[in-house]
């Protein structure tokens, strides 16, 4: 479990508890030969809330300029792309999907953390013009506020993603 999304678990945590909201975010363990469907899971009798999110992190300080459909996100043995596979695991549950990029911006520096709706990453992804989405698009996206060490949960830009139904 990389440390942005053992952060953002922490995080959706404290802000059940803070609320009083029933609900709960983990990670499920990674074996080294099963794959996983989504980095963090949150779930809550509150549909808001019944999330699936997938993690990256960019170096920004090192040159990274877009986060990339081939080099950031994996293709499994039978030729499966990480985001067709995380959006059949979305509409199949009934979860609401985000990807969460962190901006890493060097040493000394404040990270930044973005959430991507999973239906505009899947739209983007099925783009034929497109292959990334930039820094730029990334930081259009509404930004998860550092609160200390944690994030703030904004029940408000969580509520902007929607269901993949087909």
């Amino acid at each position: 479990m990389t440390e942005f999304e053992r952060v953002l678990v922490h995080s959706f945590n404290d802000f059940f508890e803070e609320t009083s909201t029933k609900g709960i975010a983990h990670r499920l363990k990674q074996h080294r030969f099963t794959p996983q469907f989504l980095d963090v899971l949150v779930d809550s009798l509150d549909p808001d809330y019944y999330l699936g999110i997938e993690c990256k992190s960019i170096s920004v300080d090192k040159g990274a300029k877009a986060l990339y459909f081939t080099q950031h996100f994996t293709i499994d043995k039978k030729g499966s792309h990480q985001i067709t596979r995380i959006s059949d695991f979305l509409q199949r549950s009934g979860r609401t999907g985000f990807l969460a990029v962190e901006l890493k911006m060097g040493v000394g520096r404040a990270r930044e953390a973005y959430i991507i709706p999973w239906t505009k990453l899947h739209e983007k992804f099925n783009d034929e013009d497109t292959n990334k989405i930039t820094i730029e698009s990334i930081r259009e996206f509404p930004q998860i506020e550092r609160e200390g060490s944690n994030y703030k949960i904004d029940p408000g830009n969580w509520k902007q993603g929607s269901r993949i139904i087909i």
